[in-house]
């Protein structure tokens, strides 16, 4: 290749990264990758870093720069945490040059390059060509197509028809769904009530008083009270009936009684028509549509249910989910030791589910055993059986010749996702299912926002996760044809990336406020992006300090390699 010294020409240096980008191509996705090595590194990065210029091979000529945009210790993380730092760290700018610049870790020509997959008004990056797939078509373990990460999402909503309902009394609902509208079976209030202590006031005072001093009035609790005349006025409770012929309550504190059986209105406080009267069906009137389907019954629906006449509520049954944690390698307790790690996910996924609106009834561990995996499966009653590890093609990956065993429906068979392409989504019976989960915790929990959440949002009759476009608080790196899902968190209005986004990790989701969906070819900063919220996500209006593992422009790493904000100016 040419090198460039500092005295060749621009079109020198334009033949090398033209070069560099060829041989970026032809490495861009190997034909059958490993999951973690495919996920973790960056693609073609040989090239590209000698494109960058990152490889001790040529040095650039005087008065240039390397161009950066999220802090010196970006491309250093990045390497470390498997390329999810800021890929615009590295790269030349080359003054009055064609030679493009290194963003979301492809390249992209300048306006006007003849070579350049766009125009200048064209910012958006051009993939690279898709991997070929893996399994040639008719060769063993052949997957179908696998879904766009959008398609999958989809998929895994619609794939359900019916729903188990139940009924419940009024104390055994908190937490269920409404199966059916919530109609009010009374009015609200059902009588005019008192909305004050006081008096209760016909026509205008002062007012001869009915009872004796000391006599309680009307209270609440009780049957029709006595007519009121004219002129007249009587004690009366908050919420006790009006007498019949009440034009107003006057309230206690606003009222005077001179003891001579006479009723004073203060003069500060004229009485006008109607005041504190609480009307029947002021709220509702019987058969009015107070709530939908689909409505989480929380404690406040549970007041409202009773004040409407319900004893009991026909809520959607929670779906019932087992979890089956594979792996030989796995411990439960302790350091891991002898080639052993210990298991992230038998922790991390019930409970996860259980946010979700699951009732997990059980979580097993089970050895890469065949005989083992079917059995678990075959046996389970379980509305949803969630795996997780087993779901590509190595030797003890049981999951997919489980299903085939048992005639399971494949609805979804990969997802163009990173991390967690493998994962899978099939129909085992009519209304059961199994999600399967990639083994790594970070792709795992990718698998249950494509594929769990939609999938049980639906059997539960559940509102979904409501995403929210918000900017990027720094580029994103993106795969060259998948989707990526990047932790990250919510900071004065913006989606910040966080950093130990690899497959395996958990300390960015850990962190995170929710996941930023990247389009393949990655985002720039301030682009906008999806975002899905966490289940435990406090909201997008807060604005905390930024937590450990944080990378934005302008921030730097200090000795023991987790980010914190710069001193400011």
């Amino acid at each position: 290749m040419t090198r460039r010294d500092g005295t060749g020409d621009d079109e020198a240096l334009d033949r090398e990264v033209d070069e560099a980008l060829a041989l970026a191509n032809e490495r861009a996705a190997p034909a059958s990758p490993p999951e973690d090595d495919d996920e973790e590194r960056d693609w073609a990065s040989p090239a590209l870093d000698l494109a960058r210029g990152r490889t001790g091979r040529r040095t650039p000529p005087p008065g240039h720069r390397r161009a950066t945009s999220a802090g010196a210790g970006a491309r250093g993380a990045a390497d470390e945490t498997g390329g999810d730092g800021d890929a615009g760290a590295g790269g030349l700018d080359v003054p009055g040059s064609p030679m493009p610049k290194a963003r979301g870790g492809l390249w992209r020509r300048s306006p006007g390059d003849p070579t350049s997959p766009g125009t200048g008004a064209d910012k958006r990056r051009a993939p690279a060509p898709e991997s070929p797939d893996p399994h040639p078509e008719g060769g063993p373990g052949a997957p179908i197509t696998p879904h766009t990460w959008s398609a999958a999402r989809a998929t895994a909503s619609v794939t359900v028809t019916t729903r188990a309902t139940l009924v419940r009394p009024l104390a055994d609902a908190l937490g269920e769904v409404l199966a059916e509208p919530l109609a009010a079976l009374t009015d609200l209030p059902p009588f005019d009530t008192s909305a004050m202590d006081g008096w209760a006031l016909a026509g205008p005072g002062p007012w001869r008083l009915l009872q004796d001093p000391g006599e309680p009035g009307v209270l609440a609790g009780h049957g029709a009270p006595d007519p009121l005349p004219d002129g007249r006025a009587v004690r009366i409770a908050t919420g006790a009936r009006i007498p019949p012929g009440t034009t107003a309550v006057l309230r206690s504190e606003h009222g005077t009684d001179s003891g001579d059986g006479w009723l004073h209105a203060a003069p500060a406080h004229p009485v006008a028509m109607g005041q504190d009267i609480r009307n029947r069906g002021q709220e509702c009137r019987s058969g009015d549509h107070l709530l939908p389907a689909g409505t989480p019954v929380t404690p406040a629906v549970l007041g409202l249910a009773a004040a409407a006449g319900y004893d009991e509520l026909v809520t959607v049954r929670a779906p019932r989910v087992e979890v089956l944690v594979l792996g030989d390698e796995l411990l439960t307790e302790g350091r891991p030791r002898d080639g052993r790690i210990r298991d992230a996910l038998g922790p991390m996924v019930g409970p996860w589910l259980r946010a979700l609106g699951a009732e997990v009834v059980r979580t097993s561990r089970l050895a890469d055993d065949a005989d083992a995996v079917h059995a678990a499966v075959a046996g389970s009653t379980a509305d949803v059986i969630v795996t997780t590890g087993g779901t590509a093609a190595g030797p003890v990956d049981h999951v997919h010749p489980t299903l085939r065993r048992l005639g399971a429906e494949l609805l979804v068979d990969g997802v163009k996702v990173r991390p967690g392409h493998p994962m899978l989504l099939a129909r085992l019976a009519p209304g059961r299912h199994l999600v399967g989960l990639p083994g790594n915790p970070l792709a795992a929990v990718s698998g249950l926002l494509t594929l769990a959440e939609p999938l049980l949002r639906t059997l539960g009759a559940r509102p979904g996760a409501e995403s929210r476009r918000m900017p990027l608080a720094a580029a994103v790196r993106g795969h060259p044809a998948d989707t990526r899902l990047v932790p990250v968190a919510f900071r004065r209005g913006a989606a910040l990336p966080l950093r130990f986004s690899g497959p395996a990790m958990l300390r960015g989701i850990a962190a995170a406020d929710g996941l930023a969906v990247v389009p393949p070819g990655g985002a720039d900063l301030d682009d906008p992006a999806e975002v899905l919220p966490l289940p435990w996500s406090a909201g997008y209006g807060r604005t905390p300090a930024a937590p450990a593992g944080a990378t934005a422009p302008g921030r730097s790493d200090d000795d023991d390699g987790i980010p914190t904000p710069e001193a400011p100016a």
